[in-house]
């Protein structure tokens, strides 16, 4: 999954060297959490969350057949 998430905020960033991408998994939840560089961050949301929201919502989907709730975090 993290291969996914890197392959869809990739071409959004200027640094892509600083892309780092953790998994946090629970009994109930999975939370990944993706660090980019500062300049970055602001690509990764989006205009008014937009682009942060769409792949939240991939990634969910793409994690449906584990039952679990999924979190997409970025710092």
């Amino acid at each position: 999954m993290e291969k996914l998430i890197q392959t869809i905020i990739v071409p959004l960033v200027d640094y892509p060297e600083n892309i780092n991408i953790s998994k946090d998994e629970q009994d109930s939840s999975i939370t990944f959490n993706i660090d980019v560089h500062e300049e970055d961050i602001g690509r990764i949301i989006g205009k008014k969350g937009r682009m942060i929201k769409a792949i939240r919502t991939i990634v969910s989907g793409s994690m449906n057949e584990y039952g679990k709730k999924v979190f997409v975090e970025v710092n």
